[in-house]
């Protein structure tokens, strides 16, 4: 994850790239991955299927209802990355639901994703103040827990969070779930910016990112962008190639 903080240090963006691992059969997961980490995203984020997935819209829940059908599982995602040999030259994210890891139990889920070669985890369910439940045991492997805040995040609250951050922040653009849109407020600007003011590590938008002119919008407030919803879709169809403008748009040097 050292990587992320080179890019704040040097000005330049990350791109975070989310994908619903099993959307269209589990083997698919290694093309995709081999695909983005081509296309030169920053970081991949790694999504497990979930029946009650509370911050994901439609196009990610219908793909993690796709993966499901198929019978894929946390335990068979984890045993996948474990079985690659090719290189990986960027860090892997798990994004994983409460459940599923209290499930599988949460000292194994640590471990299996340490194996795994996995950075870090995104849990969007688990409370701050309930970080101990997972915290102790990824901390053994090495492994970040990225924090999420939203628009309606008080100030007092954003503060502890940001107090405690590790890897990235995950700032929340919408106040509601995953999905593209087609604008971003000056509310989420003046949002991204007093985040990025506050925290010690890198801040990135995630949710309804998914056209260039967003990253226009937000380029100057944060360090980084999270695309889910856009690439999910663009897989599905059968037309990723017309996700690598928006990632050059992203990670295209600028200069200051």
């Amino acid at each position: 994850m050292n990587r992320l903080e080179q890019l704040k240090s040097s000005g330049n963006k990350a791109f975070v790239a989310y994908i619903m691992a099993g959307d269209g059969g589990l083997d698919r997961l290694k093309e995709q991955v081999l695909y983005l980490q081509e296309a030169g995203v920053t970081a991949i984020e790694i999504g497990i299927p979930f029946s009650d997935p509370v911050a994901d819209g439609p196009t990610i829940e219908a793909a993690g209802n796709r993966a499901l059908k198929q019978g894929v599982t946390l335990q068979k995602v984890l045993e996948e990355l474990q079985s690659w040999t090719f290189q990986i030259k960027i860090p892997l994210l798990i994004m994983t639901y409460l459940n599923p890891v209290l499930k599988f139990g949460v000292e194994r889920f640590a471990a299996q994703c340490g194996k795994a070669g996995v950075s870090a985890v995104i849990i969007p369910d688990l409370p701050y103040e309930h970080k101990q439940l997972v915290q102790p045991y990824i901390d053994k492997e090495g492994i970040k827990l990225i924090q999420l805040v939203t628009l309606t995040t008080t100030d007092v609250r954003l503060d502890d969070i940001l107090s405690g951050a590790e890897g990235f922040v995950y700032a929340v653009t919408v106040k509601g779930i995953t999905g593209s849109r087609d604008k971003m407020s000056e509310e989420v600007k003046a949002f991204m910016r007093k985040v990025r003011e506050k925290s010690p590590v890198p801040v990135y938008a995630g949710f309804g990112i998914s056209k260039s002119s967003h990253v226009d919008m937000l380029r100057d407030d944060v360090d980084g962008f999270i695309v889910g919803s856009a690439i999910v879709e663009a897989f599905h169809d059968d037309r990723i190639q017309e996700i690598e403008p928006l990632i050059q748009a992203v990670t295209a040097t600028h200069s200051v």
